[in-house]
């Protein structure tokens, strides 16, 4: 399929990886409309002159309304919290993912694109994990809603007709990324950052750009009813990336703890902030998301697309800092 002139539907348009699709997308002269939760507009989207639906991705109208003369479907809208009551994520990622599935097939899409994550695997998986590995949902409600979406989709795939691709995501770092840089960062400012189990294990990076490139490419080469894992191909200790983190800011390096006193600390952090009615910033659970042990494998999405990462986590982190550099992350955290 040629890119060139389709009109491609953003969902989560607002959010990093939406947005960032959407500056990439028109680069390569696509047309882009975006669907979002949120009313408030971003000034960068109104410079490229994407039409904004605003609503939600449950609401089948809204749907409906988002997907009239659209070629292209980029579902990315998501609840990505660590934990959370199963019941709200089911909602969202499962039960809004299959409604704009529905509206899609109904409005006669053909391509329908799916970020899921490699959170599909949980936590503990085998060392170079295939999309053939098994899956598992960690009684945690973020794996479990989106191997459950996953699993619903392909249900309705029905290519040439309508076809599903889904692209599982490793942890998707660069401008904007709030678990993997704004965040981190911030609690390292704070001198309240510290790494588990001497920061063994490997963190399955991708840099926003890498992961778009191998987006089109997928749509590109029409790979329907396919499942790609989709990294940087990088084997990067959690320790050799939060050290990079650091010092790409100029901070201190950040200390090692047993992962069990860092979620204790996390619980009592959480219930001082419920105590003072603040929102939770950052949830005992997420030492889970950075202590997973191995690399996934791209090896099919190198055979099917071609797909090489081109930019590497050097040149990531420096787009990242001079990102950082005019970039007010306590503001992108509240």
């Amino acid at each position: 399929m040629n890119l060139k002139n389709k009109t491609l539907l953003i969902t989560g348009i607002n959010e990093f990886i939406g947005l960032r699709t959407a500056e990439l997308a028109i680069a390569q002269g696509m047309k882009v409309r975006g669907l979002q939760s949120s009313t408030e507009q971003d000034k960068k989207l109104q410079d490229l002159g994407v039409e904004v639906i605003v609503g939600s991705i449950t609401d089948f109208t809204t749907a409906q309304k988002a997907c009239q003369g659209v070629d292209i479907v980029l579902h990315t809208a998501q609840i990505a919290q660590e934990a959370g009551p199963i019941k709200d994520f089911r909602e969202v990622n499962v039960g809004g993912t299959v409604n704009m599935a529905k509206a899609a097939k109904q409005a006669g899409i053909k391509t329908f694109v799916h970020l899921s994550s490699v959170m599909v695997y949980g936590f503990n998986y085998a060392d170079g994990v295939t999309e053939s590995g098994p899956l598992s949902g960690e009684n945690n409600s973020y794996c479990q809603t989106k191997i459950e979406a996953e699993l619903a989709l392909l249900e309705l795939s029905n290519s040439p007709d309508f076809g599903i691709i889904i692209i599982r995501a490793g942890d998707v770092y660069g401008p904007g990324s709030i678990p993997w840089i704004a965040r981190p960062i911030h609690m390292m400012r704070q001198k309240l950052f510290a790494y588990a189990n001497d920061g063994k294990g490997v963190i399955n990076h991708v840099y926003v750009d890498n992961l778009i490139d191998a987006i089109f490419l997928a749509i590109e080469k029409e790979i329907y009813g396919e499942v790609l894992n989709i990294t940087d191909g990088q084997e990067t200790s959690w320790k050799e990336y939060f050290m990079r983190l650091a010092a790409m800011e100029g901070l201190p390096a950040p200390l090692s703890l047993p992962k069990d006193e860092i979620k204790l600390f996390l619980r009592l952090r959480v219930q001082g902030q419920k105590l003072f009615r603040k929102k939770a910033d950052i949830l005992p659970e997420s030492i889970d998301f950075m202590t997973r042990p191995y690399a996934c494998s791209i090896a099919k999405a190198q055979n099917l697309l071609n797909y090489k990462p081109t930019i590497d986590l050097e040149e990531g982190m420096q787009r990242t800092h001079e990102w950082l550099q005019k970039t007010d992350i306590q503001k992108l955290l509240q």
